[in-house]
């Protein structure tokens, strides 16, 4: 059974999804997000990484919405966002991460500066930044995302991040 606990954490990281702040998360808060990293970093919306981010935030999209739109409105309201990922994270605790992985991989895509597949920790600061998580907390994030200490991040380091993110008591 999972906690009341994970379900009052779980709900402090829809304000995160919901990017316009309307009270429910759809697809257009996917494409906002992508809009904006897009901007924060000077790609173009039409560039590979660019399409790739937006497809990256669609299937973001349909992956939260196959698990957590109840009623089928193409909205996830806070109640459904809860209930489903409180489910999901009760069958199966790595599902966020793989349904965000295409979307990790573009994002950190979009912030490697040398196309190494690494991000440097600055970088990471500014996605954070640009998803809505305040300075002092994507410093604190991104350098514990830094486990080897070398000011790199990659694709290996992010993704399990996430779940964690998701799973692990603050």
């Amino acid at each position: 059974m999972v906690s009341s606990e994970h379900e009052h954490r779980i709900a402090r990281r829809f304000a995160t999804f919901d990017q316009d702040g309307n009270g429910y998360i759809d697809r257009e808060d996917f494409g906002t997000a992508a809009k904006a990293l897009l901007a924060e970093f000077g790609t173009p919306a039409r560039s590979g990484k660019g399409q790739a981010l937006y497809a990256g935030a669609e299937a973001f999209w349909q992956g939260m919405a196959g698990i957590a739109d109840r009623d089928g409105d193409q909205r996830i309201t806070r109640d459904e966002f809860v209930g489903g990922a409180v489910k999901r994270l009760h069958d199966n605790p790595d599902r966020f991460a793989e349904i965000a992985r295409p979307f990790l991989h573009a994002a950190l895509d979009i912030a490697d500066p040398d196309g190494d597949g690494l991000a440097t920790v600055e970088d990471t600061v500014r996605v954070l930044r640009v998803l809505g998580v305040p300075e002092d907390l994507a410093r604190t994030i991104a350098g514990a995302l830094d486990t080897d200490a070398d000011g790199r991040i990659g694709e290996a380091e992010i993704v399990p991040a996430f779940a964690r993110y998701f799973t692990v008591p603050e």
